[in-house]
């Protein structure tokens, strides 16, 4: 889509938290006349939709839109982002072991600022599962680097979780 588009896009999502809980349609509404705007056929169509539906409190609509926008080739990071976004509301709605399956794939993917997302996001996945000790190697192997001391041992630490009975330093 062209710059104004999408410039105009990002100043509704600027302005998301001036919608109280009971305008959440009308949030939702001037998302849907963005999309109104882009060829039918569009993954930026349903992708931004699932964005409006999911930050509106209804995983349940935005799964289908997600996938609808994967499915149509949405790629790059939006398609990331949607990948992330659509394991969350996955987890949301009861499906934690689809999101699993759906965000492994991104932990050996080219590394990006949503990283460290992915790894929160799959984590969550995990625990609902009852796979913790999983999931708690991924965000403290995601938040050692960003630490000031301790990156090494903490590294070690979460690989220990899933890697029990050796030495962490």
């Amino acid at each position: 889509m062209n710059e104004d588009w999408e410039e105009r896009t990002a100043a509704a999502w600027a302005r998301f938290d001036d919608y109280e809980e009971e305008r959440a349609a009308d949030f939702r509404a001037v998302i849907d006349a963005l999309v109104a705007e882009l060829p039918t056929d569009s993954p930026l169509g349903p992708f931004e939709q699932a964005c409006a539906w999911d930050s509106t409190g209804h995983s349940d609509k935005a799964v289908p839109l997600y996938r609808e926008a994967l499915a149509r080739g949405l790629s790059g990071y939006k398609g990331r982002r949607a990948r992330i976004q659509l394991s969350s509301s996955l987890r949301n709605v009861g499906q934690a072991e689809e999101g699993v399956k759906l965000l492994t794939p991104e932990l050996v993917a080219p590394s990006d600022e949503l990283d460290d997302a992915v790894r929160a996001t799959l984590a969550l996945c995990l625990a609902d599962l009852g796979r913790e000790r999983e999931g708690l190697a991924l965000v403290i192997g995601a938040l050692a680097p960003h630490l000031p001391r301790y990156q090494r041992s903490m590294a070690n630490y979460a690989r220990l979780l899933v890697e029990p009975g050796e030495s962490a330093d």
